[in-house]
């Protein structure tokens, strides 16, 4: 059978009407309710997105209009972004973790006009930002507010939709936007300062959902999808592929009750297609390891199998004296996996950050199938995904999607082309000029394109480390390569225009349990930071690490962290990406003292 085709939408709210005619009262979006699951079907989320669209129109909102939505995933986020883009309005999302700060910057940035929020936690932070600012006369709120907000007007989301029924038929209608349009702006998670608003047009995100659905027809076979919606949807690439993607391949969307209960939802769920985070694969490749560990005997022995033939078919040295053991493998312990994944798991695609490439191999081994990908916000987000026809490899992020242009500058810096590529940054237009020149998004991110067409990540521009004697160190690789040891949680590197590397350390605080429950001690991180042997192990674990690294890649020297980088503390985005600006303002002095002593 012919790989099915995505149609060539004018927009994304057409496209929304259009899966939601063809599907009917077939199940659309689930959410846990009460312990069980619960669905909302394509013909009641149609309705519901059509009658807040009219309601969006009576509070007086213009196309053009940009409208907040602070919100956790659940059903009530993919229709009011829905809504919004149906009244020509632009939907802007924002972080649950933002502080009163962050709201306040972007509700001054975009002028947003309304917001639609959704708990009583989120407002109790947001609504102190709005009443700072001039721009929000309209709060929208899912769920009760109790009492409800003085100096704005306030409305109930239930409400407005239920006393402004509207048939679909007649806001489809009605959505004569086009392509070259602004859906959304994406507000960038700060990784090197303030956040930038990034306008996304429907183009850009119809271009990106067309190019992924190509790679999941002509790789996988284009079935009933089912999505485990778990990143944040106010990040561009759960935005685009865990929300845009499955409306346009007619799938489900499940949202997951957190990571906690993330493996847990994987087995109920049994989802075909996951968008993740390299951290997530690290924190699975831990817990599977340890449960392993724990249940010791065969099941330990056969996932020391299942490592040796994977780190063999990785590296091409397969003998058949190891077929025997690769058929156990393969007959016993990868179905048990699969399991753990709900069975009938297509491919985790892995985005956001560069995936250390033993984690990658580790979960091969294991039979899970990974795509990594790459983008960034201001390309929808996504420039390219590994795939299986082309051959699937750990160190690289696959080749272009369909009508995307990629090019390597003279100073390695990746260049990209095509409909995806943002608008700009909204009233911004000096750094808008200075990442679009000629119609090219100077990515600031280093790399090369193999023989296969295949681009591979060297590093981030502006990350790139230059030490006092003009080497280049990539801090993403070393980074985790340290992680990948038991006794580290997390790190980051330093070193610019100095004689070698130091480093900033979390220790893994399940090994540190085991650590001072064999050595009698109590588990007081500040003690802990004083103690010799404590810290004579993590230094351990550098020079395990510094083993496998270059002379000018490896760490001499380090501290540790006072508390782990969080997304609380700031020192993590909310896509779990260090923020190196934030941690050099906290331990900049001290990692200096390195070099003195």
């Amino acid at each position: 059978m012919a790989p099915r085709q995505l149609e060539h939408f004018p927009n994304l709210v057409t496209m929304f009407f259009i899966r939601a005619e063809e599907k009917g009262n077939a199940p659309f979006l689930w959410t846990k309710r009460d312990g069980a699951w619960q669905a909302i079907s394509w013909a009641e989320a149609a309705r519901q997105v059509a009658s807040l669209t009219t309601a969006l129109k009576s509070l007086g909102l213009n196309p053009g209009d940009r409208v907040m939505l602070v919100s956790e995933n659940r059903p009530e986020w993919c229709i009011s972004d829905l809504a919004i883009m149906a009244a020509g309005c632009v939907t802007v999302p924002t972080y649950i973790t933002n502080t009163e700060r962050d709201h306040a910057h972007i509700i001054e940035n975009s002028g947003a006009r309304a917001v639609i929020v959704s708990t009583q936690k989120l407002a109790d932070t947001l609504l102190k930002a709005v009443l700072r600012t001039t721009h929000i006369e309209t709060v929208i709120a899912i769920d009760p507010l109790r009492p409800r907000p003085s100096g704005v007007r306030s409305c109930s989301w239930v409400e407005l939709i239920k006393d402004h029924d509207t048939p679909p038929a007649v806001i489809a209608a009605g959505a004569s936007f086009g392509r070259n349009d602004t859906a959304c702006i994406i507000y960038t998670s700060g990784t090197g300062g303030a956040p930038r608003g990034v306008m996304q047009h429907h183009g850009a995100i119809l271009h990106n959902i067309g190019g992924c659905a190509d790679v999941i027809s002509e790789d996988m076979s284009w079935g009933d999808e089912v999505f485990l919606s778990f990143l944040p949807l106010s990040h561009a690439y759960e935005h685009t592929g865990g929300q845009m993607l499955p409306i346009a391949m007619g799938g489900q969307i499940y949202y997951a009750e957190g990571l906690e209960k993330l493996a847990a939802n994987m087995e109920e769920v049994r989802p075909t297609i996951m968008f993740v985070v390299p951290r997530l694969f690290e924190v699975l490749r831990v817990r599977i390891s340890k449960t392993i560990e724990k249940q010791g005997g065969f099941s330990q022995k056969l996932l020391g199998a299942a490592l040796d033939i994977g780190a063999k078919r990785h590296a091409g040295t397969l003998r058949l004296a190891d077929r025997p053991k690769a058929l156990i493998v393969d007959a016993v312990f990868k179905p048990k996996i699969a399991k753990k994944f709900g069975g009938r798991l297509k491919a985790m695609v892995s985005g956001g950050a560069p995936l250390t490439p033993e984690v990658g191999v580790f979960f091969q081994s294991l039979g899970v199938t990974f795509l990594q990908g790459y983008g960034q916000t201001e390309a929808g987000p996504v420039v390219s995904c590994n795939r299986p026809k082309v051959g699937v490899t750990v160190d690289s992020v696959g080749p272009p999607l369909p009508k995307t242009e990629v090019r390597i500058a003279e100073d390695g810096e990746i260049l990209v082309r095509g409909e995806l590529v943002m608008h700009g940054y909204w009233r911004n237009p000096t750094e808008t000029a200075r990442v679009l020149q000629d119609g090219w998004l100077h990515t600031g991110d280093i790399g090369v394109i193999d023989d296969a067409g295949r681009i591979k990540i060297t590093d981030r521009k502006k990350d790139l480390i230059i030490n006092d004697k003009g080497d280049n160190v990539a801090p993403q690789k070393v980074e985790g390569m340290l992680t990948l040891q038991p006794e580290i949680m997390q790190a980051m590197i330093a070193g610019d225009r100095r004689p070698h590397m130091v480093a900033v350390i979390v220790p893994d605080p399940d090994w540190t349990r085991e650590f001072c429950a064999a050595k009698g001690l109590k588990n007081d991180p500040a003690a802990l930071a004083q103690d010799a042997e404590y810290r004579a192990a993590i230094g351990q674990a550098v020079e395990r690490t510094n083993k496998d690294l270059s002379i000018t890649e490896r760490v001499r020297r380090f501290i540790l962290a006072d508390e782990p980088f969080t997304i609380e503390n700031e020192q993590l985005t909310p896509s779990l990406k260090i923020r190196r600006h934030v941690l050099r303002k906290v331990y900049g002095e001290r990692l200096e003292a390195l070099y003195k002593g």
